[in-house]
């Protein structure tokens, strides 16, 4: 490594953890109805949409009519983007006159965007019109992150109010999410990266001929705003099908700079916003510190990976520079390897890179990440929301240790609780495991696997691991596009997003009931090294023990094969 990848390391952390907790208060401002300074110019916007709609914005919601509004708004987002892709060959804004989509690849399209996902079994430019990538995927990129902020904003309250009977308002909470939490700072963001080269035109593609004399047709579109979205609402979906690893995706390297810092800025900034929900900041900083632990062990382990000399090779060429198969050349190996993780980490699933090349432990780590239910930052609102859960797992655990009740925060946690945290530890399980193992187990789907052995195998258990863990990212060698994954990897999806949404929610609805015990000095202190260490080993313990036998049989046994 050189001294570019340190700087570039403790640039990236600079960027995300100094920003995050004034941003962490601007949320809970924001989300509770507070004045900031966006008001004035955002606040006439908000008020015209409530008249719009007919939401009368004091109105409160018990946890079921906040599901029932949460689950129609996104049945009706699907049907409006299944409708736009099947239709895309007559709808204008199509200048490349592409036809509308195979229904399995609309499907499984419309799924993987209105459930946060961005599972992509197609290449943007080739497949979608102008029309379709801004007015389904993009706004599906802010609705759906928007979704998920509003569901913690939700369980914060259920944390943190004293037997009250509602959790807010979806419709209220979506609306602010949406216009103070995501479209300023994509504003921005886009601006940002028209300013660095990204393409935001309608123009139609250009025809060229290459030095080769070779005709080339180079895309274009209007791609800074939904590159901006898909980075910031942890969504991932690339607007080109080379994701960020495209030139006019990601031109430079201060783009990458500032999309990398995107992906996890938001999700590390409501880490804060939980501790002012609660007022106990100390409770965001032992989250934070967690995290960011996870985090960092799972890059040091890619980038040293990364570093390593390819079996068979001179080793001495290692040391003057690292193997770059597969990767984004103008970026280099740190910067690949710190993205691989940085985009597992969260739920979003861009990438720089091609993760089907990555050394073995780096897949693993890249898996490990969203296996763990992808709570080291996660998604936007999702991540800390799965944090919260193994939070409260943790905090079981430690009451059957102590023999006491458990509590978190003055609340206690009772026989309904403990089921639901329980029907979560399913999720991922039935996603990956479960529907894995069918496709592995039936000749044609398991055609689709390119390599053999191992890593052939990682390549299945990734793609059902990204779908149910909400992040989209792949192994580049899987042919995913056929009729069964495409409604597998669909069924995948909605498990692994509605799967959780809605024991959260009911989780929420019943701790906001509860009375707060006042905490005194027997309860189990949630802010200090002793109870980040516990969390930290309950969240590998959960996923390791759940998911070892088959990493042994993917990026393991790979590793191993090495030496060989």
């Amino acid at each position: 490594m050189h001294s570019y990848d340190y700087a570039l390391i403790i640039a990236f952390l600079a960027m995300v953890l100094l920003p995050a907790p004034l941003l962490g208060r601007f949320y809970f401002r924001v989300m509770e109805g507070q004045r900031t300074w966006l008001s004035p110019i955002i606040g006439p916007v908000e008020r015209s949409c409530y008249r719009l709609s007919g939401v009368d914005p004091k109105e409160q919601q018990s946890w079921q009519r906040y599901a029932l509004a949460l689950l129609a708004f996104n049945l009706a987002g699907f049907v409006i983007l299944f409708a736009i892709l099947l239709g895309q060959g007559v709808l204008p804004l199509n200048g490349q006159n592409l036809p509308g989509l195979e229904w399995t690849l609309a499907f499984n399209t419309a799924v993987s965007f209105v459930t946060n996902t961005n599972w992509q079994s197609y290449s943007g430019e080739a497949s979608l019109s102008y029309l379709s990538q801004m007015a389904g995927l993009t706004v599906q990129n802010f609705v759906s992150a928007a979704t998920g902020l509003a569901v913690l904003v939700a369980l914060c309250r259920g944390i943190g109010q004293r037997s009250a009977s509602s959790i807010g308002n979806f419709w209220v909470d979506m609306t602010r999410a949406t216009l103070y939490g995501l479209l300023p700072l994509c504003l921005v963001l886009a601006l940002v990266l028209v300013w660095q080269g990204v393409p935001q035109t309608f123009s139609h593609y250009i025809s060229s001929v290459t030095l080769q004399g070779v005709d080339q047709v180079i895309p274009l579109g209007p791609a800074a705003s939904q590159i901006a979205i898909k980075q910031l609402g942890t969504n991932g979906g690339g607007f080109f099908g080379a994701n960020s690893a495209h030139p006019f995706e990601n031109p430079t390297a201060w783009s990458g700079l500032f999309e990398l810092v995107a992906i996890i800025l938001i999700p590390a900034a409501l880490v804060f916003t939980f501790g002012h929900y609660v007022k106990d900041l100390r409770q965001s900083r032992a989250i934070m510190g967690c995290m960011l632990a996870l985090l960092l062990i799972g890059g040091a382990v890619a980038v040293w990976s990364e570093y390593q000399p390819v079996p068979g090779g001179d080793a001495s060429l290692v040391q003057q520079a690292a193997p770059l198969e597969g990767k984004e050349t103008r970026f280099g190996t740190t910067a690949s390897a710190l993205w691989a993780v940085t985009t597992t980490a969260a739920s979003n699933g861009s990438v720089n890179a091609m993760h089907d090349s990555l050394n073995p432990l780096t897949g693993l780590v890249a898996m490990a990440n969203m296996m763990v239910g992808e709570v080291i930052f996660g998604g936007v609102g999702a991540g800390l929301y799965g944090m919260l859960l193994n939070v409260l797992i943790a905090v079981f655990l430690a009451g059957l240790m102590i023999g006491r009740t458990p509590e978190y925060l003055g609340k206690k946690l009772q026989a309904r609780e403990v089921q639901l945290l329980v029907a979560t530890l399913l999720v991922m399980p039935i996603g990956t495991l479960v529907l894995g193992a069918i496709a592995a187990s039936l000749p044609g789907p398991a055609g689709a696997v390119s390599n053999p052995g191992p890593h052939g195998f990682s390549q299945l258990l990734y793609a059902y691991t990204s779908a149910s863990a909400n992040n989209g990212s792949a192994f580049g060698g899987f042919s995913a596009n056929t009729a069964f994954h495409n409604l597998m990897l669909s069924l995948a999806m909605f498990i692994g997003r509605f799967g959780y949404i809605l024991p959260v929610l009911a989780l929420a609805g019943g701790l906001a009931i509860k009375k707060t015990a006042p905490v005194g000095p027997n309860s189990f202190p949630t802010h200090g090294l002793l109870f980040v260490t516990l969390l930290g080993v309950t969240i590998l313990l959960v996923g390791g023990l759940t998911f070892l036998p088959t990493l042994a049989l993917g990026p393991i046994a790979e590793h191993l094969s090495l030496a060989f």
